[in-house]
């Protein structure tokens, strides 16, 4: 991964424990595979702990379809006040068949979610797409198409249209969704995507649809506004559709990418494939409290208890969460861990479906790294019942 995912800003900052003490974590585990790769993320830091002599307090919590079943709530209040009294959370992942599949559901694990980033105030999700030379040939794309590719989408967060007003009428003749912005909403995800590509390439794309759309024409107007400030920034504009195109066509064009909030859902999916597995990669969300850290992949319930889930995107989430606590040198570790791995083909079943290790084999693997337990070439040979020990 990149090592330019270090200079992430983080929103507002105010950690609550200021580098004295244990850093407080909230934990929600979630649905499906989401208890096993954060368990694995904890390990990580865990290894960064002993390594780096760093305390972390860890606070679960019940969010989605797993607290739904406990609580009938997708987001308890005690969720939401643990979250706030913390300096980061990490998040695995929500949702479950038996709601996905029934639209009928008023209660929904989205729903916690949804209400946990309004809580707490996390307009800007932030998503690093990058890629390792050692899985080129997983891409959907060809080689010389994504070498060098290295890119982050800011994506607004809190407002557009799914936070719209929603209207459906009584006798299912329509349904409406409606999509507003203010100026300030526009304004603050702007000012971050801006301060990020000022410390990376110095190229700013916005993408909208500003010739169909009110709402895009006021987000084109404000960051044409903001652009004098940043002087040493190039902005460009691109329709999203025809960023959508660009990002298969020629994915190594773009640096920071800011745009809406169902244009960047979109957008930000479409570019994770460029890396070759969904369970590869991180996304923070921030705002003006406490961050969330959390891969990009769903909850996968089919692969729920079977060790065989990539864990790689929460450990990089993981490594995001470290940056935020101003901990860069230990986030290029554990970075460091995970392309060591890759390397040497320490992989799950998604990467490979025949030599492939288990989730938590490949845990163990990074966190001895960060321990300087391993390092440099291994011979697979070594490794006996894809476990990590070294012999």
């Amino acid at each position: 991964m990149s090592s330019k995912e270090n200079d992430i800003e983080a929103g507002s900052r105010n950690p609550l424990s200021g580098g004295r003490g244990a850093w407080k974590i909230a934990v929600i585990e979630g649905d499906g595979i989401g208890p096993e790769v954060t368990k694995q993320a904890i390990r990580v830091l865990n290894a960064v702990a002993e390594t780096f002599k760093h305390e972390f307090e860890y606070n679960y919590c019940l969010m989605g379809a797993d607290a739904i079943d406990k609580t009938g709530n997708p987001l308890p209040d005690e969720t939401i006040t643990t979250c706030l009294n913390s300096d980061a959370i990490l998040f695995g992942a929500i949702g479950h068949p038996k709601y996905d599949n029934d639209p009928t559901a008023k209660v929904r694990p989205e729903q916690g979610l949804l209400k946990l980033r309004k809580s707490l105030q996390l307009y800007a999700n932030i998503r690093p797409i990058s890629t390792y030379s050692s899985l080129f040939h997983l891409s959907p794309l060809k080689s010389k198409h994504i070498e060098g590719v290295d890119f982050v989408i800011y994506r607004e967060l809190t407002g557009g249209i799914y936070f719209g007003k929603k209207e459906t009428a009584a006798d299912g003749s329509y349904a409406l969704d409606d999509c507003t912005y203010s100026r300030e909403e526009i304004e603050r995800i702007a000012h971050l995507a801006f301060q990020h590509a000022r410390r990376r390439k110095k190229k700013l794309t916005l993408v909208d649809k500003a010739n169909v759309l009110e709402t895009s024409r006021l987000w084109r107007k404000v960051v044409q506004e903001l652009a004098p400030e940043f002087p040493d920034v190039a902005v460009d504009y691109m329709f999203v559709d025809n960023a959508s195109m660009q990002i298969i066509v020629n994915p190594k064009q773009f640096d920071v990418i800011v745009t809406e909030n169902m244009f960047g859902d979109i957008l930000s999916d479409e570019a994770s494939v460029i890396s070759g597995s969904l369970g590869l990669l991180p996304s923070a969300s921030v705002g003006k409290g406490s961050a969330l850290f959390e891969p990009i992949h769903g909850s996968y319930p089919q692969a729920a208890g079977k060790d065989i889930a990539n864990p790689i995107g929460s450990i990089l989430s993981a490594a995001m969460l470290l940056d935020h606590l101003e901990m860069k040198d230990e986030a290029q570790v554990v970075r460091d861990a995970v392309n060591w791995t890759l390397l040497n083909s320490f992989v799950t079943k998604d990467i490979d479906p025949v030599n492939f290790y288990f989730t938590s084999t490949i845990g163990e693997l990074i966190s001895d790294f960060v321990c300087g337990k391993v390092s440099g070439p291994v011979n697979n040979e070594n490794i006996e019942l894809r476990k990590s020990t070294i012999i």
